[in-house]
């Protein structure tokens, strides 16, 4: 049970979310930024070429102590100075967090479905989620910023339904301190999510005529050099801001997610403020909600098989999709690889309460 939320709260009051890309004034499937362009166009091109430099060939700069894409830095600095919270009265936000590749495209899944369940039926046949990839559904705000699309957040529905790779400690005071907002966070054991995140950045790398091993990925993840990195900031950051208010920010384990997902659903909707009524319960929604967002069934749709998704950088939809499973790190590294993640997870996390099972 989370504190600080109301039971009883029927999902017929809440009209939830929409899908973004119906309300997106420009959706151009072709339009993206080049990972490799120039920052010569960008307005923030001053500030980023005098930032620390690391990783270059992910082209990573460090700014206000985290490492990301150049391209990111930009959109972070106007996220971090345009954006406005929806005021109380207007319904408030619904803020999704997540390191790469931590059940970034499960939790927009399962949110969406959750909040919008009562003019999205999960078992309906004509539900969003079965003709949209996730992404599609609830914006990036590194995307919409980045892309100087923000003005499109105004057409969301409230509560508004987000999502970001930042650490905790880039997030606009404005919405970090906004009794309204509310934070959802997924993290994952440190050595899966190294893993998947090297899948994910190889192939899109490798498209950009380039290439690397995992044991580079491993290195500079170590060091801290990985998108939005050092990881155990990240973790540390939404796992101390969860215990300050455990009432606005939700810190889950994709791990435990797995285990037991229709008890995360029913987690979810209580925090959000939209948990199951009884008769929701005896018709089994949280149970459908879980085989309409479980990655077998996304992955034989359609929608992720083709095309691509994202506001600024555009990715393939199927990209998304690899194997969604506990420990497959054991595929990938050494005893003594593990061994030296383990440790620097123990060094970085201790005293902190948080640990990870491998």
């Amino acid at each position: 049970m989370v504190a600080g939320l109301e039971e009883g709260v029927s999902s017929s009051s809440h009209a939830g979310p929409v899908p973004f890309k119906n309300l997106a004034v420009v959706h151009d499937e072709e339009d993206g930024q080049d990972m490799f362009s120039p920052l010569e166009d960008d307005e923030y091109a001053g500030i980023i070429s005098a930032l620390p430099q690391g990783n270059q060939f992910m082209g990573l700069r460090q700014y206000q102590g985290v490492w990301m894409h150049h391209r990111t830095v930009s959109a972070v600095i106007k996220f971090q100075r345009r954006f406005t919270p929806r005021p109380s009265g207007g319904g408030g936000d619904v803020l999704l967090a997540t390191p790469p590749k931590c059940g970034t495209t499960w939790v927009k899944a399962l949110s969406f479905a959750t909040m919008a369940r009562a003019a999205y039926p999960p078992s309906g046949g004509d539900h969003p989620l079965l003709r949209l990839n996730p992404h599609e559904c609830v914006p990036s705000m590194e995307g919409l910023f980045g892309a100087g699309k923000e003005a499109q957040l105004e057409a969301l529905p409230s509560p508004r339904l987000m999502h970001t790779h930042m650490q905790h400690a880039l997030l606009p005071p404005s919405l970090v301190h906004n009794r309204d907002c509310k934070i959802v966070y997924v993290c994952r054991e440190p050595k899966d999510m190294m893993v998947s995140l090297w899948h994910f950045t190889k192939a899109i790398v490798t498209s950009g005529g380039r290439t690397y091993p995992f044991s580079d990925a491993l290195e500079w993840t170590c060091e801290g050099k990985s998108p939005y990195g050092p990881f155990w900031d990240h973790l540390l950051g939404y796992w101390r801001a969860s215990k300050a208010t455990p009432e606005r920010v939700l810190f889950l384990k994709y791990e435990d997610m797995l285990a037991d997902q229709v008890g995360t659903i029913r987690e979810l909707a209580r925090f959000l403020g939209v948990p199951f009524t009884a008769a929701e319960e005896a018709a089994g929604l949280p149970l459908d909600i879980a085989k309409l967002c479980s990655i077998d069934t996304m992955r034989g749709l359609n929608a992720n098989k083709t095309g691509k998704s994202g506001q600024f950088f555009k990715f393939p939809n199927e990209s998304f999709f690899r194997k969604g499973v506990v420990g497959d790190w054991v595929n990938h590294m050494t005893p003594e690889m593990a061994r030296d993640v383990d440790a620097i997870v123990e060094e970085k996390l201790r005293g902190s309460g948080l640990t990870f099972t491998s």
